[in-house]
């Protein structure tokens, strides 16, 4: 949004150590809110009766430091709000909101294209071409982000309502959403890996040189060598091509 709407904003926000530091910091904050799922539960032996003979099974149940500190219901309630609000609604409200300014603002450089165009300013046109794939594109990939995330969202709000003021979820047809959703979150990587190949030339570029740069320097060495050396023939000769 920034590149697209605020460019000259991006030479100094959308740099690569900030972009680095914010993964940083997001990658810790994701990581301490799970932190207390790690210690959260333990694995109780328990007796049961199977086939006629006494068993002993694992049983799961919530530790004692959440019972005896925050209480079950604080603990799993402040765990689920935290992240309905900040892991899925947060995002998808700034990225809606996002979404639209970028389609507004594809709207007017639509406009300001045909003026280009009518006045015969083919190389800003042109330019203006390439911001308008670049955000389509950005459209593109957040809806696809959305439509996965969304229905989660919905979801785990549900399970919180449930639990907190009356129960009316049905958990087994909520896991087959889920799990569906989460298929689909999952299956949206390659998604949004084939819009980015198929609508960006420059990350198609990058890809083969990040990827395939080894091997395309090998063929464009072997080519340089065969346009200096010319073709060669199957001739029993002592002359030497150069």
């Amino acid at each position: 949004y920034i590149y697209v709407c605020h460019a000259p904003m991006a030479r100094t926000w959308c740099t690569m150590p900030r972009v680095r530091r914010c993964t940083a910091y997001i990658a810790l904050l994701a990581f301490l809110h799970q932190l207390p799922r790690f210690f959260d539960r333990t694995y109780m032996p328990l007796v049961i009766e199977w086939n006629g003979s006494p068993t002993e099974v694992c049983h799961l149940e919530t530790s004692m430091w959440v019972h005896d500190y925050i209480g079950v219901d604080l603990y799993y309630t402040s765990y689920y709000l935290f992240r309905v609000l900040f892991v899925h609604l947060l995002p998808c409200i700034i990225l809606v909101t996002l979404n639209i300014l970028l389609f507004a603002a594809m709207r007017q450089a639509q406009e300001r294209r045909k003026l280009l165009f009518r006045e015969n300013r083919k190389k800003e046109c042109k330019k203006l071409r390439e911001t308008n794939c670049t955000t389509l594109m950005l459209i593109v990939v957040v809806s696809v982000f959305l439509l996965a995330e969304i229905p989660i969202a919905v979801v785990t709000a549900m399970h919180i309502v449930s639990s907190l003021i009356i129960e009316f979820l049905d958990y087994g047809l909520a896991n087959i959403c889920i799990m569906l959703t989460n298929f689909f979150l999952v299956f949206s990587y390659p998604i949004n890996f084939g819009i980015y190949c198929g609508m960006s030339r420059q990350f198609r570029e990058t890809f083969k040189e990040i990827f395939l740069g080894r091997l395309m320097a090998k063929k464009d060495s072997s080519t340089k060598y065969s346009i200096v050396n010319g073709a060669r023939t199957c001739t029993n000769t002592n002359e030497t091509v150069l």
